[in-house]
């Protein structure tokens, strides 16, 4: 009687729900499986002439059948999903006599795939290794994706990340692949051809080789201190003309800095606002006529590389606290090719400190901030790409919910946006602090995990490299109010999780003050810039102990998605870079470091640039050509480099400001390698990678990039159906969920806000929505509460003056003395009795 090995139940490849296979049965398998090969004198499945690289893939030609199940052993019927579907071994084969045809006939969602069992047959993979995937392949459809999984030591089965689209093939036509790096933790893969449109595919002869070029030995890890260990920052001779507070990458190479009135109430009065182009090549800088005030506005680019600036500030708080900052409903775009703003239509409300994130047909929705009333802004705004122009009511779709001050907006893989808790000014949201809003559903559903959620004012939060993995990390923060030291938390979510929460990471790294004294306890950083490297690794450098713009930290390190580790002790950034401060990659693989807004109304307007490690690793590998710099999506496009590289990625350009950039992602692109030819396969999602102007960029095995090429994704007028993995299923079915009309009823607790005074409520029979904006938290508006009444504003920054004269300038105008609820940030009492401007604290020096 023949061995048989039983194939896992079809379906067990749907992400978020791993087969739970019995280790002690699989090594009876495998050896029952050898003794029989032995016995029929095979030899080990897949083994290969020596002088071939080793084939891991058992039974590659699908030549040896089960005996019951007649299917080929150590492969499976996979999917899920509602659709009609039929399996079939077949001699229409590549080589040998046997193939197997898999046909669908309807698809409601999901997909089928014939893939390796998820046991001993799986090929056993080493972490930090690359791996070539191939196989042949007829489809009458080109709705086929290279897909694959991963087995987590921990966490079991998983799915990993599609490789790429198959093109429609009449005739057999070979497939290969190269894996990005293999995470820790990873023992085993299994990968196929999933089909997931109505017709048919026909796989054969799979093959999998070890493609890990080993590199040199790393100096660093020796205790080296060289830049080629630490980097090396290099402050530039021209001082930037602009207060940028603001940081836009063009697709030309150039960064738009964006001041506004730059946080100066003289030049806001006086109308003067300003905007330069800094070339990085050249150094230098050229003057854009500014019309409005974009101080602390959004903004995003458009998939033609145009950039989209939402509102801004329409006129600060007053001093007496009657009047908090106002939020612009204009619009302007800033349009590279002719170096001027274009004014677009208004929007539907005001905007100040907005977030702006591009949906997956190149669309942007823009939410949050303070209107014209200074009240928090509960209205969605949706720009539409195709019409160039804001939607107006009742087509923008609302949920009637304030999500804060640039709240952090991540675009997902199913067309979902998570609210990762970073945001600026004050706590956070109520609840958990974090969710998942489903834009055209309506609904927010909340997300655990998130530690101190109301202390991650100015934190930052970035969708982990590569996007595929859809993974966020949420790093450092404080709180505006009540100014704590800021925390050091790192908190790390995968959002392909059945159950997505956040899980502790790595502290950050802790680095010193200005005067050298080092950070103790858990002192960690505000104002935290988060920077997305071409080598896959994420640049976290500048930051403040407290978020009222003092004590500046001294600090920057690597982080490493695929180890979940910080490396510390990298170059510090000799200029202080706290609030108004940003980071920014540029296409030769550097990164420029701008702003720094101190308590006192200063701005230092030095420019630092960052050179990484990975530029003093050898010479960088080249992209000699490209055969085309616009992309369609699921296509492959074909480049050559002057030497061999192991992985390439495409990364969006910054637009970032206030520790945010919600858009800022890394897309991997799967290779096929034959010398120096690659070909690159794009994601057929475009939620993973948004229509728009891109970086690419290949990395050689010693981890150094080459200078990017830029390349356009999503032709005009193309948006690709997107395929989706299944994942975050039980964020719908938890309940947690709340719809638009129900306005967002669990925020009425929220600490500061007073309720939800003008959260809207409307019925099936269309009665209008007030939607005239919530009472904001205490910090929001300009003025300090750490002193006196609530209802009392005591101005964050003072007029020049010597600081004993403080409290007379606040006794005229008849703010009497002051109770002290917090930190004395002000100098204001001076006799420490916890009263402000008492009497033992007037002419005091």
């Amino acid at each position: 009687m023949p061995y048989t090995v039983m194939p896992c139940r079809p379906g067990a490849h749907r992400p978020g729900r791993p087969s739970r296979a019995r280790p002690g049965r699989h090594r009876l398998l495998l050896t029952a499986l050898l003794l029989f090969t032995a016995a029929l004198g095979l030899g080990p499945l897949g083994a290969e002439h020596a002088t071939a690289a080793t084939n891991l893939v058992q039974n590659p030609g699908l030549e040896v059948l089960d005996g019951p199940a007649r299917f080929p052993r150590c492969f499976e019927k996979s999917g899920w999903g509602d659709n009609d579907f039929s399996f079939a071994v077949t001699d229409d084969a590549h080589s040998g006599s046997r193939a197997v045809r898999i046909q669908l006939t309807r698809r409601g969602d999901g997909d089928r795939k014939t893939m390796m069992l998820e046991n001993s047959c799986a090929p056993l993979v080493t972490p930090g290794h690359q791996y070539d995937l191939s196989f042949w392949y007829k489809s009458t459809t080109p709705d086929v994706a290279f897909t694959l999984f991963r087995h987590d030591t921990t966490q079991g089965w998983v799915y990993w990340t599609d490789l790429k689209t198959l093109p429609q093939a009449a005739g057999w036509t070979r497939t290969e692949v190269r894996t990005p790096v293999i995470p820790p933790h990873t023992d085993q893969v299994t990968w196929g051809g999933a089909l997931y449109g109505v017709g048919t595919l026909t796989t054969d002869d799979y093959a999998m080789t070890d493609a890990t070029v080993l590199a040199d030995p790393d100096p660093c890890t020796a205790g080296g201190t060289g830049p080629e260990c630490r980097g090396r920052w290099t402050v530039q001779s021209v001082d930037s003309p602009v207060r940028a507070i603001h940081s836009v990458l063009l697709h030309t190479g150039k960064v738009l800095l964006i001041a506004g009135s730059g946080n100066d109430r003289a030049a806001f009065a006086a109308g003067t606002f300003k905007t330069t182009l800094f070339d990085p090549a050249t150094g230098t800088y050229t003057d854009i006529p500014t019309p409005q005030d974009f101080f602390c506005a959004g903004h995003v680019q458009l998939p033609d590389g145009r950039v989209l600036v939402v509102g801004g500030n329409k006129d600060y708080a007053s001093p007496d606290g009657s009047v908090g900052y106002k939020g612009l409903r204009t619009s302007y775009i800033f349009d590279p090719a002719q170096n001027k703003y274009v004014r677009a239509n208004d929007m539907l409300a005001g905007h100040w400190y907005p977030s702006a994130t591009e949906m997956g047909n190149g669309d942007v929705v823009a939410l949050g901030g303070l209107g014209e009333d200074s009240a928090g802004t509960v209205v969605n705004e949706h720009f539409s790409y195709a019409q160039n122009k804001w939607l107006p009511m009742g087509e923008a779709k609302q949920a009637w919910s304030f999500w804060g001050l640039y709240p952090s907006m991540i675009l997902l893989q199913d067309g979902r946006l998570f609210y990762t808790g970073s945001h600026v000014f004050g706590p956070g949201l109520p609840g958990t602090g974090a969710s998942v809003y489903d834009y055209d559903a309506g609904t927010i559903s909340e997300v655990p995990g998130l530690r101190k959620k109301d202390e991650r004012d100015e934190s930052m939060s970035v969708l982990l490299p590569p996007a595929q993995d859809q993974r966020v990390l949420t790093m450092g923060g404080g709180n505006h109010t009540v100014s704590p030291d800021a925390n050091r938390l790192v908190d790390l979510i995968d959002m392909k999780a059945g159950s997505p929460g956040y899980v502790p990471a790595p502290d950050l790294p802790q680095g010193h003050y200005t005067d050298g004294s080092p950070q103790t306890g858990a002192q960690g950083k505000v104002y935290v810039s988060a920077v997305i490297l071409p080598d896959g690794k994420v640049l976290e450098t500048g930051g403040a102990l407290h978020t009222y713009r003092e004590d500046p930290v001294f600090e920057a390190s690597l982080y490493d998605p695929a180890t979940n580790t910080f490396q510390a002790g990298l170059a510090t950034d000799p200029v202080p870079r706290t609030y108004h401060s940003s980071s920014t990659l540029l296409p030769d693989g550097r990164v420029l470091s701008i702003g720094n807004n101190p308590g006192d109304g200063s701005f230092d307007q030095r420019v630092s640039i960052y050179e990484p490690p990975y530029l003093f690793k050898g010479d960088r590998p080249q992209i000699t050509s490209v055969a085309s710099t616009r992309w369609t999506y699921g296509s492959s496009q074909r480049i050559t480099v002057d030497k061999p590289v192991v992985k390439a990625s495409l990364i969006r350009p910054a637009a970032v400001t206030h520790s945010s950039d919600p858009n800022q992602r890394y897309v991997d692109l799967p290779m096929t390698v034959d010398g120096n030819t690659v070909d690159l396969s794009l994601t057929s999602n475009p939620n993973l990678a948004p229509p728009g102007w891109y970086m690419l960029s290949v990395v050689d095995a010693n981890g150094v990039p080459s200078v990017a090429k830029w390349v356009r994704v999503g032709s005009e007028g193309q948006v690709a159906a997107a395929r989706v993995q299944s994942f975050a299923d039980e964020l719908k079915a938890s309940g947690q969920s709340t719809s638009a009309t129900d306005g967002m009823s669990g925020m009425s607790g929220m600490s500061g806000m007073n309720g939800m005074n003008g959260m809207a409520h409307g019925t099936a029979h269309g009665t209008a929505h007030r939607h005239t904006g919530v009472k904001v938290a205490e910090g929001y508006d300009g003025c300090d509460h750490a002193y006196g009444r609530i209802n009392q504003c005591v101005p964050w920054t003072f007029p020049k003056m010597p600081r004993a004269d403080r409290c007379a300038w606040l006794l005229a105008r008849g703010y009497g003395r002051l109770a002290v609820h917090g930190r004395d940030r002000h100098h204001l009492d001076r006799d420490g009795d916890g009263t402000a401007c008492g009497k033992g604290d007037l002419g005091r020096r």
